[in-house]
């Protein structure tokens, strides 16, 4: 096993497990490689769906796990109270940006509109030079092929400024966008 990193990544995805019991299964490999091979996370901060299986498989593993929830979802999230911390943000837009602004990294789990909310202003502000983190997105079962081919046909109709891929890492598995992570 490779030395520990001990860096915290970020981790954003769905509240909710999906209709594909693929995506809890990538979640908790993901949670518990991430774990194995020193990372930490930080996330949304809630105990159901993607988010509780990558937290749980995470912390089950040893790893630091911080979760951030904004005061308006703490009951309707219902947050997870075995976090190794928590903190309540004043709006979802301070949690998207206390996320990002902790980890080296951001890896894009399956998720809704607040899931591709977090990926789009990622990839703006690496755009825009506001930072320079990786982006993966696991790609569970072909789940974002259709967005991933909606950037490629950005990028060919002259929208980028660089190819989609030189922003983004795509991994069908946990197990290869781990690989990329430690190899740096």
């Amino acid at each position: 096993m490779p030395e520990k990193i001990k860096e915290t990544v970020a981790v954003f995805c769905g509240s909710k497990a999906g209709n594909d019991p693929s995506f809890l299964e990538d979640a908790a490999v993901l949670g518990r490689l991430l774990a194995l091979n020193g990372f930490d996370i930080v996330y949304g901060g809630s105990e159901k769906g993607i988010m509780g299986a990558v937290a749980n498989n995470a912390m089950a593993n040893g790893a630091f796990v911080i979760g951030v929830i904004p005061e308006v979802l703490l009951a309707w999230e219902q947050q997870h109270t075995g976090l190794s911390e928590l903190i309540v943000s004043t709006d979802m837009h301070d949690r998207k940006k206390t996320i990002f602004q902790m980890g080296f990294a951001g890896i894009i789990l399956p998720g809704g509109f607040g899931t591709l909310d977090e990926l789009f202003e990622m990839l703006t502000w690496n755009q825009l030079s506001i930072h320079n983190k990786k982006i993966f997105i696991l790609n569970t079962n072909g789940f974002y092929d259709h967005l991933i081919a909606h950037f490629e046909m950005m990028s060919r109709k002259g929208f980028l400024y660089d190819a989609p891929s030189d922003r983004i890492s795509v991994h069908a598995n946990p197990e290869s966008l781990i690989e990329e992570m430690v190899r740096g």
